[in-house]
């Protein structure tokens, strides 16, 4: 809703598709910190970061509704909230994907993964929808009043995420009697573990090309399908804010129906071929999507997608997580998480061809350097993505104390 909402008001308010995109932009500003909250994520626990990032979540929206009630709201005063918001925000799916590493055993990571995004995926349908509908309707004033209530609401019922122990030092040698007992002992240097977590990336073939294909996905794709929506649909489409409801929604709608088909069929089972494969569809139909000029069929176009985007996405975490050692999974997906700054990169770069060779010629250039890496990443990682792994069974997997 929020996003809606806001990305709405910028471009009516500036007219402007690089303030739109530097709206994008700097709500994915945290990205560059992201490997820093999976140290943290995996010392202090997914409940503690996520209680600390949704009491700022309703901070900054009881902000936003008070400049709304003043008439003191600004597209400056936007672009301030979505930096402090962008710090935190790029990382709440890194604390969601840890806790549930933590909690579900491995032969059920893709469909818990999928259950998390349909409930993400509905969230963002009736958002969107709401969001549009609402603002139009009552003004962003009483829209903010039900944006800043459901912040409180989601931070009450994060207090009932179960407690756990911080994970052992990962670089302290088992039995090592010297840190027995010394609480001081036990917290090393954040500094070596964010390099170990970036370390076992780098020297995990599997994980590393997962990376690339992240930041190409949210450098290319992503900006096409969700942070340039706003100018589509005024720009292109001619629609209003009802319109870009139903855009989002339709994107959001496609990605709800692969979560649920991920979670009713259990997902695919080559998970990181699975990943290639939909990544180039998504491609295919971002291309066709950039030359629609009429809403329906880019309603159509979303709504496919979303579904493959849904897909590929959710092969892409549960690979990640099946792949991780339990020591470093929330550093894994905090280095995932570091990926999306491909995003605002993609989302400031399209807004100036945008405005210089046109949004056909834009879209066009991002779908084909994206299919194209994408072939590329699967011809230099094809010994760690292309192999069959064994999904794990109830007797290969580690017994827990």
């Amino acid at each position: 809703m929020e996003t809606v909402i806001l990305g709405w008001y910028v471009m009516v308010e500036t007219g402007s598709v690089l303030w739109l995109t530097a709206f994008g932009s700097l709500l994915l500003l945290g990205t560059l910190v992201s490997p820093m909250f999976g140290v943290l994520g995996d010392r202090l626990g997914a409940r503690v970061m996520l209680v600390s990032m949704r009491a700022i979540y309703a901070s900054l929206a009881a902000f936003v509704l008070a400049l709304t009630l003043t008439g003191n709201l600004t597209p400056s005063w936007v672009l301030v909230v979505a930096t402090l918001a962008g710090i935190v925000r790029p990382n709440e799916q890194v604390m969601r994907n840890t806790l549930i590493g933590e909690t579900i055993p491995s032969r059920h990571l893709m469909g818990a993964v999928g259950l998390s995004r349909a409930t993400m995926d509905s969230a963002r349908v009736v958002g969107a929808l709401a969001g549009a509908e609402l603002s139009t309707a009552l003004g962003i004033e009483r829209t903010y009043v039900l944006v800043t209530s459901l912040y409180a609401a989601s931070l009450a019922l994060t207090w009932e995420v179960a407690r756990r122990r911080p994970v052992p030092d990962p670089g302290r040698a088992p039995g090592d009697a010297s840190a027995e007992g010394h609480d001081v002992a036990l917290v090393p240097s954040r500094r070596r573990e964010l390099k170990d977590g970036l370390l076992y990336v780098l020297r995990t073939p599997e994980l590393l090309a997962m990376m690339w294909l992240a930041f190409l996905i949210n450098l290319t794709a992503y900006p096409i399908s969700s942070g340039l929506l706003p100018y589509v649909a005024r720009q292109i489409f001619r629609v209003g804010a009802t319109g870009l409801g139903w855009l989002a929604a339709s994107f959001a709608l496609g990605s709800l129906l692969g979560s649920i088909v991920t979670v009713a069929t259990g997902g695919p089972r080559r998970l990181a071929r699975s990943v290639l494969v939909y990544t180039a569809i998504w491609y295919a139909i971002l291309f066709g999507f950039g030359h629609l000029r009429s809403m329906g069929p880019g309603l159509v176009a979303l709504l496919v997608a979303g579904f493959v985007q849904s897909i590929a996405m959710i092969a892409m975490t549960a690979n990640l997580l099946n792949a991780s050692d339990e020591r470093f999974r929330a550093r894994v997906m905090g280095v995932r998480t570091l990926a999306i700054y491909g995003m605002p990169l993609g989302l400031m770069a399209s807004g100036v061809l945008i405005e210089r060779v046109g949004y056909p010629s834009t879209i066009s250039a991002f779908a084909a350097v994206g299919l194209v890496f994408t072939l590329l990443i699967g011809i230099r990682w094809r010994a760690s993505l292309w192999q069959r792994r064994r999904r794990p069974t109830a007797t290969t997997l580690p017994q827990r104390g």
